[in-house]
């Protein structure tokens, strides 16, 4: 095992010089003299080394409940609209208080009829470890005076929760990533809670703006017949809703609005800021899907001449706690738009257009998010923490070189040299990575340190072994390396499974020290068992004696 080719050889040294090169950018600190061609990425620094924004958010789990009822009601109502005799009903009523829906059946000869139609909209739910097998998404029941109720069950309804906070913790990721940050910490917690941490973001207040929006954007026509002022006087007809108008709309202070979407935001799948050519004022310029491209075209193509409104919904306000949606305009119809896209107007701010266009192109968020925590952490705990790690480092690096070198003299310093090659491997696929580093990964620096000397431990105990059965130096060492490689293996893979499952079941923190801990173990194998073998191999044939006294 001693013998090593001249590729072998040249891959082994390569590899090491990479590591120094690509971990330099995290020690020269920046310097001028480190030019663009060479490595320039370095380690980012999480919350607890270099503060930030801590967020807490709660989403309104009351919206996800009430949304589904309306979808619920939708769906009854097309089941009996579509029936054949068509059913003759009434007092289709949603109670959100109680979670259900209610319709009444007039004709008693049509009710088993409805009853049997309604419950086809019963779907079964996926089991799992909290829902078992056979367990529905709906109840449908019988009631007196003709009255059939469909309520959602409780496991579906935390179906939909659980669902709904997966879809707002990538919304906020995608929208966080926007922004230009690293490495965000975004994680569930309890039933309806998320924790956001983003590490050195200087501006909660945009922050918070740009998270807690819900950001929906729809496309609504715009009632003619009647103005929002008379619909408040006489009434609303039937499926329409009345809406705020921007506060800088100089032509109306509400719109009448069909209160079904043209077209949704669900198919928008582009939105970028920019400058209008003529006017030169910002623009949001938007592109949807084929679907929505051709709905769109097709409604605009028959509604020439006549306005539409684009409305987008920010949820809940944080001042005036209501919910914030208006009109962001409502332009006329000068010709069809059939290519799919187009663009929002109005009276934006450059950093109006940029906010508007992260929230359309991240989605929508499924609920409001409101904010119930919210901690700024300051630079002088990370400047602490980052002290406090470092001179654990520089302990721990110290004692491990002594201890090693007072025990196997020369062989302790190829240890020593393997050790600090090792650490620049470390970093340097960390900051390749573009990790962020936190205290849990700095403890999982520390502990790499000690695993790497313990590699070398086994294998110069090995050969000490060898030598007092009277085997030659040579010969010990290569039978050494040969018999430590199965125990460095088993000792290391087994670490390297409580990582991976550290990894997959943790978060944040956790994840950051898993990571630190899987790579240094490779990290590690390589230097204990390849590169102080090669030094090892270097340093005999110098030696060149067959009288060769290892000095072990």
């Amino acid at each position: 095992m001693l013998n090593f080719t001249r590729w072998q050889t040249i891959m082994i040294l390569l590899l090491s010089l990479l590591g120094i090169t690509f971990a330099m950018p995290n020690l020269v600190s920046k310097m001028q003299s480190w030019s663009d061609p060479l490595p320039n990425k370095s380690l980012h620094l999480g919350l607890d080394l270099q503060g930030g924004s801590h967020l807490l958010l709660e989403m309104n789990s009351n919206e996800i409940k009430e949304s589904w009822l309306d979808t619920i009601r939708g769906d009854a109502l097309s089941k009996l609209r579509a029936a054949r005799p068509r059913i003759a009903y009434s007092n289709m009523v949603t109670k959100k208080a109680q979670g259900l829906v209610q319709v009444r059946i007039r004709k008693p000869e049509q009710y088993d009829g409805a009853f049997t139609l309604l419950k086809t909209l019963i779907q079964n739910l996926q089991g799992n470890v909290f829902t078992g097998a056979g367990t529905t998404d709906l109840v449908v029941e019988r009631a007196e005076n003709g009255i059939i109720t469909l309520k959602p069950t409780v496991e579906a309804l935390n179906q939909r929760i659980d669902s709904a906070i997966g879809t707002s913790i990538e919304t906020i990721r995608r929208r966080i990533d926007q922004l230009g940050t690293t490495e965000p910490n975004i994680q569930r917690q309890g039933r309806t809670r998320i924790l956001v941490q983003v590490p050195g973001f200087d501006d909660p207040k945009k922050l918070k703006d740009v998270i807690g929006k819900t950001g929906k954007l729809s496309f609504h026509q715009v009632r003619t017949d009647k103005t929002a002022q008379e619909a408040q006087q006489t009434g609303r007809p039937a499926g329409t809703i009345i809406v705020d108008a921007d506060p800088t709309d100089t032509f109306a202070t509400a719109y009448l609005l069909v209160k079904r979407p043209i077209v949704a935001g669900e198919d928008l799948v582009d939105a970028q800021p920019g400058f209008d050519q003529q006017t030169n004022e910002p623009i949001v310029s938007f592109r949807f899907n084929s679907a929505g491209a051709r709905r769109f075209g097709k409604y605009t193509k028959s509604h020439v001449g006549e306005p539409f409104a684009i409305v987008i919904d920010n949820g809940i306000d944080d001042l005036t706690n209501k919910r914030d949606v208006h009109v962001i305009s409502a332009p006329v119809i000068r010709e069809p738009i059939l290519g799919g896209s187009g663009q929002i107007s109005g009276n934006f701010t450059i950093d109006g257009v940029n906010e508007l266009s992260i929230l359309l192109r991240s989605g929508a968020l499924p609920a409001t998010l409101s904010i119930i925590e919210e901690r700024s952490v300051g630079a002088s705990l990370g400047a602490d923490s980052v002290a406090a790690g470092k001179l654990a480092s520089r302990i721990g690096l110290a004692g491990v070189i002594i201890f090693t070198l007072i025990v196997y003299g020369l062989f302790g310093a190829f240890a020593v040299v393997a050790l600090l090659v090792n650490l620049f491997m470390l970093v340097a696929i960390l900051s390749i990575l573009q990790a962020t580093l936190t205290l849990p990964g700095i403890a999982g620096i520390v502990l790499t340190v000690g695993m790497a000397v313990d590699a070398n431990v086994l294998i110069y105990e090995r050969i000490k072994e060898e030598l007092r059965a009277g085997k030659t130096a040579i010969n010990a060492i290569d039978t050494g390396y040969s018999r430590a490689l199965g125990t460095i293996l088993d000792a290391n893979i087994t670490t390297f499974i409580a990582a991976f499952i550290l990894f997959m079941l943790g978060s944040g923190p956790v994840r950051g020290f898993a990571v630190t801990l899987s790579i240094g173990i490779l990290t590690s194998v390589f230097t204990a068992f390849v590169l102080t073998r090669l030094i090892i191999t270097f340093w005999l044939q110098k030696k060149k004696s067959k009288g060769l006294v290892l000095p072990l």
